[in-house]
């Protein structure tokens, strides 16, 4: 993994490219998501795999061109990561749809363009998948998502795997779906799915979750019912502070090897946060420092609307300014200007001593940063870099005002139902 941004991300100087794009700006460190994908490759050598990035954990252009690159496939939730997957040069043969709320829309495009398969969450989705396939005359691959009912001991926001949680269905009910599978006569359900959550820094939730994957899959094989593919999910986590211990993908890789031991299909993985998120800084300036009654605050430029995980999960990410220089340590909480007490980056976090027109790295931000921005309080998205070896280029420019108001209109053309 590259290192951590101080001065320097990937060879690139951060206040030049502070200088020349402006601020906020999400940079992102090619050769580091390199380094990810290289090593999760190597731990999968001498199996059938393929690793299809998650598409919503950064869908930019350039990020999803590197994964083509380095011949992953995609998981989408959406026909919009679906054109960003195939315009990035991703075949539709390596693509896999996933999500709960599938539209029927979105099943006819995702079947033109002849992705690999669906990952179905409800026996209605599958009954609509039936339907629109029948009428396109085509045959839809199918894979059950299982809800194996495992705690991935993480944020219960980003927890997916347990019987309360939205996504999948209990083996109960797949079993009844395969019994039934010489009904449908237009999807062929042959894979078993399970994604229990992200952001997971222990084997243990894997392991469990697999080991009742496998007993199902093996269940299925002995009764007679083709089982193609197994899609293990995604969910590895990544550090975003001291403490956070990433799972190494050759032990990740041997708990699969070892729950699915003796399956001879394919396996798919769907990493999204561990290829990206430590690849991306977010560069911000501080506006002003406020010395309040009780504390200070150290006000960015950067807010919630280009950094979501901070107000939507008490998210950590680690502060820095960009600079080598001694400095007296001060406590702050980092702000941004958006008008939510929510527009929190950290509380009471000791850092080198800041003042107005400092330039500030919030690390570790390539995952769920620019893909979660939103233009609340009519702030403009950022813009984005690609950092590679020393050299960068603007992979997405700033949104001016103009940009963000085109869509709207006056009330001037009335219509009654």
């Amino acid at each position: 993994m590259a290192a951590s941004p101080s001065t320097h991300f990937d060879g690139v100087a951060l206040a030049k490219l502070a200088e020349r794009f402006g601020t906020p700006l999400h940079a992102y460190s090619a050769s580091a998501i390199r380094q990810r994908i290289a090593g999760l490759q190597q731990a999968l050598q001498g199996m059938d795999a393929m690793i299809c990035y998650a598409v919503k954990a950064n869908g930019n252009r350039a990020i999803l061109e590197l994964m083509a690159q380095a011949g992953l496939g995609a998981d989408i939730v959406s026909t919009g990561e679906l054109r960003r997957a195939l315009r990035a040069g991703i075949p539709p043969a390596r693509i896999v749809f996933s999500g709960v709320g599938k539209r029927d829309d979105e099943i006819a495009d995702a079947l033109a363009a002849g992705i690999q398969r669906f990952n179905v969450e409800s026996l209605d989705e599958l009954h609509a998948i039936e339907r629109i396939a029948g009428e396109r005359g085509a045959t839809a691959y199918a894979a059950v998502r299982i809800n194996p009912d495992v705690d991935a001991l993480t944020h219960a926001k980003i927890s997916t795997g347990k019987s309360e949680n939205k996504f999948g269905v209990s083996i109960t009910e797949a079993r009844r779906w395969f019994d039934a599978r010489s009904t449908l006569r237009h999807v062929r359900l042959d894979g078993l799915h399970v994604h229990i959550g992200s952001q997971i820094l222990a084997l243990e939730p894997y392991r469990h979750a697999l080991q009742r994957v496998a007993a199902f899959w093996r269940e299925l094989r002995d009764a007679g019912h083709p089982v193609a593919s197994i899609d293990v999910g995604g969910g590895l986590g990544v550090r975003y502070r001291d403490g956070d211990v990433p799972i190494a993908p050759a032990d990740y890789v041997a708990v699969i090897r070892e729950a699915l031991a003796g399956f001879e299909g394919r396996l798919l993985l769907e990493p999204g946060r561990y290829l990206v998120a430590e690849a991306g800084v977010l560069l911000t300036r501080v506006l002003r420092v406020k010395h309040g009654e009780a504390r200070d605050f150290l006000v960015l430029d950067a807010a919630m609307n280009d950094l979501a995980r901070p107000s939507l999960y008490d998210a950590w990410h680690d502060i820095m300014p960009v600079s080598d220089e001694a400095r007296p340590q001060a406590v702050y909480d980092v702000v941004g200007p958006v008008c939510e007490t929510g527009d929190t980056f950290a509380q009471a976090r000791p850092l080198p001593a800041c003042a107005a027109g400092d330039l500030v790295a919030i690390r570790a931000t390539g995952a769920y940063g620019a893909a979660m921005a939103s233009t609340y309080n009519s702030r403009p998205l950022a813009a984005e870099v690609l950092l590679d070896r020393g050299r960068y280029a603007l992979v997405h420019r700033r949104q001016t005002l103009d940009e963000m108001l085109a869509g709207e209109q006056s009330a001037s053309q009335w219509e009654t139902t």
